[in-house]
């Protein structure tokens, strides 16, 4: 069997060290890839959004199974364009991604059908959001209606943040297009958990639990980030609470994306709060998270393509997903200085060959690249995801935070303070 994967992440690196481990599958493509990728399948120099390349490749090599591992292609309707052509392909149709390219949507579709939610207003005029900001309670929560790297959500704490906000989103289009449109919220208090499920349409599975840190610094201090680091399970999601989200969120927001005939396949990545008042619903994702998948794949027991295969045909039902129950994760994101902002790469990177052949010890390549002399070098704001497998999260992040020190290069940074939250726990 041959796989395409699309993408060039940590968490397309997860995912295609995942479907490496399937007995069904002899040959990997990755498009377009980065170093790590290359270690377990071909990196293909065509990008993500260059849908009748990668269709007409997959074509040429009687790719089996694609996987798209990215927001931008699902929002921009690569699914489409495969199944077009006959091809096989895991990930939401465009009309079923928009669950994450619109955060006006989403946000519609949870009031519609009454899952539990932040209060919100959405906007398309900068003078009627400011209008309503001046009437309402802070702190408030700004968010880009599109797509924003995981950054467009702002969190402003008085009338004159949120103002700025309003003008950096829609004026001053910092995140282009995604800022034509916003959703002001409230914002809600509690711990924020995020549960990443496989859906076939009808049926939800849900993976295990996981909790990001998003800030650039530790003690949730700098900017906003695609993630630094992550831990699995979170300690907080507790039976109650999925008995809770398993009724009224996950196979409500299935139903509701069927009801509106925009029946969602692939997964769902729900982004939850748990408040004094229950659980509710941050944010959709219509795709694995990232660094989430590297901290969930390493538990998934079953053969993932079997998964993927299951979600496509409708037969999810018929599967039980299996983790190990027994192990807790914990990534920790080794970034380049200076990220989210202005860094520098392509520095050499040292020290990856500590991680061949240990057992519970990952090292998951996000932003990586081979240099003209063939050397790994840094290629992005975050560079590495270093993960690791222990018993408890304790001994994971302790682990975790071991094999970081293996590896070395210049501008290296990372948080400190990855999981450290629920270490008294």
């Amino acid at each position: 069997m041959k796989v395409l994967i699309v993408g060039s992440g940590g968490r397309e690196h997860a995912i295609a060290w995942k479907v490496a481990q399937s007995p069904k599958v002899d040959k990997i493509y990755c498009a377009p890839g980065n170093a790590g990728i290359a270690q377990v399948a071909e990196c293909v120099p065509i990008g993500a959004m260059e849908f009748e390349k990668l269709a007409a490749f997959a074509k040429e090599k009687e790719i089996d199974l694609t996987v798209i591992g990215m927001d931008d292609p699902l929002v921009g309707g690569i699914v489409d364009v495969f199944e077009e052509k006959g091809l096989r392909v895991f990930g939401p149709r465009k009309n079923a991604a928009i669950l994450e390219g619109s955060k006006a949507f989403s946000k519609n579709l949870m009031k519609k059908y009454n899952i539990p939610t932040a209060a919100y207003e959405t906007f398309t005029s900068p003078e009627d959001a400011v209008a309503y900001l001046e009437t309402a309670k802070m702190p408030i929560v700004l968010k880009a209606d599109g797509l924003a790297l995981g950054k467009g959500v702002l969190i402003c704490q008085n009338l004159e943040e949120a103002k700025a906000g309003v003008k950096e989103l829609m004026l001053d289009k910092k995140f282009g297009a995604a800022g034509n449109e916003i959703v002001i919220e409230e914002f809600m208090t509690g711990r924020e958990v995020s549960v990443l499920s496989f859906v076939d349409g009808d049926t939800i599975r849900i993976m295990s639990s996981a909790q990001d840190h998003k800030r650039a610094k530790d003690n949730d201090e700098g900017l906003n980030t695609g993630g630094m680091g992550n831990f699995s399970p979170s300690p907080f999601y507790t039976k109650e609470i999925d008995a809770f989200c398993q009724k009224h969120i996950y196979q409500a927001t299935v139903d509701a994306m069927k009801a509106e005939g925009r029946p969602f396949k692939g997964v769902i990545f729900f982004g939850l709060m748990l408040t004094a008042d229950g659980p509710k619903v941050l944010e959709y994702n219509a795709r694995f998270g990232d660094p989430e998948a590297q901290v969930v794949l390493p538990r998934l027991e079953n053969d993932i393509v079997d998964v993927f295969e299951a979600c496509i045909d409708g037969k999810l039902g018929e599967m039980e997903l299996k983790f190990d129950n027994e192990k807790a994760t914990v990534c920790v994101i080794l970034a380049s200085d200076g990220y989210p902002l202005h860094y520098e790469k392509g520095f050499p990177i040292e020290g990856l060959e500590a991680f061949e052949g240990k057992e519970d010890y990952y090292v998951f390549h996000s932003g990586t690249k081979f240099d003209e002399q063939g050397r790994i070098v840094t290629n992005g704001g975050r560079v590495l995801g270093v993960t690791a497998t222990g018993a408890t999260l304790k001994e994971a992040r302790a682990k975790a935070y071991e094999a970081t020190e293996w590896i070395s290069f210049q501008n290296k940074y990372k948080r400190n303070d990855i999981a450290a939250s629920v270490m008294e726990l």
